[in-house]
């Protein structure tokens, strides 16, 4: 039989070796849920609510476009995963503006900051802004040598057939 254990003994906390990857590999009990998890989004959420399954969507669009799990960092992960998140909520609310007719102003106001910050999670992520070639077409005086030297060879064709105007 075990012998009770004295008043001092009980009240001293028990120590606990420091848990870290690099000393006992990657199964650690004290590592968060969302760490720990196989795939679901959230802890206790079920992941399959149309808001659940579009932001599952919408993070591994983006994985794939930087490249596949293997080649993005934690903070890139972190960073897809708040841009998703705004871009899910940011489609909630047009559907609000959608089904209401229009949206008061404090609502887009919200819906302008969120915007904002996203597209400023996008640019830590790399998106670029790329400047367009918006040279307006003019035809000018190449393109009219052209057309009569398209003319002055059918009708030199003409002539030749014995075909006229």
């Amino acid at each position: 039989m075990l012998a009770p254990m004295k008043a001092a003994e009980r009240s001293k906390p028990e120590k606990k070796s420091p848990q870290s990857t690099k000393l006992f590999g990657p199964r650690l009990n004290g590592r968060s849920r969302i760490t720990n998890s196989n795939g679901t989004l959230l802890p206790n959420v079920d992941g399959r609510s149309v808001w659940a399954r579009r932001l599952r969507d919408l993070i591994q669009l983006h994985v794939n476009d930087y490249g596949g799990e293997g080649n993005i960092s934690e903070a890139m992960r972190s960073l897809i995963r708040r841009a998703a998140t705004l871009t899910t909520e940011l489609e909630l609310m047009e559907v609000q503006f959608a089904t209401n007719g229009g949206a008061k102003s404090w609502q887009l106001e919200k819906y302008g900051r969120a915007a904002n910050t996203l597209r400023r999670i996008l640019v830590s992520c790399g998106l670029e802004r790329k400047a367009r070639d918006v040279t307006v077409y003019d035809p000018g005086e190449a393109d009219r040598e052209l057309r009569d030297k398209i003319i002055g060879w059918a009708q030199e064709d003409d002539e030749r057939d014995g075909v006229t105007p």
